[in-house]
């Protein structure tokens, strides 16, 4: 197993993207070569995929870092092993890196959501030092041109 970060677009990332992307949200439809090529170009987001050892994407996460006038933080999203992958460390060897990076660029805290039926999940955020904070979260999901 081999975590790494999406430095270029491939045909092949976004195909095995895309194949663990259902596995995270059923309402989520594929990802395009333009989405795939922003985020990988964007400075503040990395995209980190893990790799099994016959190079084949088994997880995924995105982090992004990003100054406030409070300091940096970063924020985890996106989080998704493969079914075939879990129960293997793959979730945890990518937290770690995506740890080790919002560290490195300074962040003062790294937040992440996670819906509380994800109980492993959850347990591998705890495990890995993340504490459950007592915030609520709000989601404003502006109307696209058509809904007006």
């Amino acid at each position: 197993m081999h975590i790494e970060i999406a430095k270029e677009f491939s045909e092949l990332l976004l195909e095995e993207l895309n194949r663990l992307i259902p596995q995270l949200s059923r309402s989520s439809g594929p990802m395009s070569k333009d989405n795939l090529s922003e985020i990988i170009a964007d400075r503040d987001a990395t995209l980190i995929v893990a790799r099994d050892d016959a190079n084949t994407a088994v997880g995924m996460l995105t982090l992004v870092v990003f100054r406030i006038p409070t300091g940096i933080r970063a924020w985890i999203e996106d989080v998704v092993v493969d079914e075939s992958a879990r129960g293997k460390s793959v979730g945890a060897l990518l937290v770690q890196r995506a740890n080790e990076i919002a560290s490195a660029r300074g962040a003062k805290s790294i937040d992440l959501t996670s819906r509380p039926d994800r109980e492993a999940a959850n347990r591998l955020y705890v495990r890995e030092g993340f504490e459950l904070r007592k915030t609520n979260v709000y989601r404003y999901s502006p109307k696209s041109e058509g809904d007006l």
